[in-house]
């Protein structure tokens, strides 16, 4: 059975950081590619981060370029998210997810977990 389980989010003052962890099991790690989504309250739940199979192609969502680096190591089957510069606007549950990636877009291939809470104080 695939599962991934998202781990590492907290409560943080505007400008700091937080090191998000994926771990995954149930399926051949680097075969896939990887991704994080968030879901901020009241809003649909959107892509942040994609790191292909043996992590030599990143890519980001405009909003966190610059501040989030995606990584893995595919010996222990996780995946990071580095989160520097948090924002208010950063603050939503963030859950990470096997995906297909193709022509930029990142479809999920698994069910959601249960996801890790990030929330950024102003």
């Amino acid at each position: 059975e695939v599962q991934l389980q998202a781990s590492g989010g907290g409560l943080v003052q505007a400008g700091g950081y937080l090191r998000l962890s994926c771990a995954a099991s149930g399926f051949i790690f680097d075969d896939y590619s990887i991704a994080w989504y968030r879901q901020a309250p009241g809003k649909e739940r959107e892509g942040v981060s994609c790191i292909s199979s043996r992590g030599s192609s990143t890519s980001y969502t405009e909003a966190v370029k610059g501040r989030f680096t995606i990584s893995r190591d595919n010996a222990k089957n996780t995946v990071h998210l580095q989160m520097n510069s948090l924002k208010p606007e950063d603050t939503a549950v963030y859950y990470c997810n096997v995906v297909e990636a193709r022509g930029g877009m990142w479809s999920p291939l698994s069910s959601w977990g249960h996801g890790t809470l990030v929330t950024v104080s102003s």
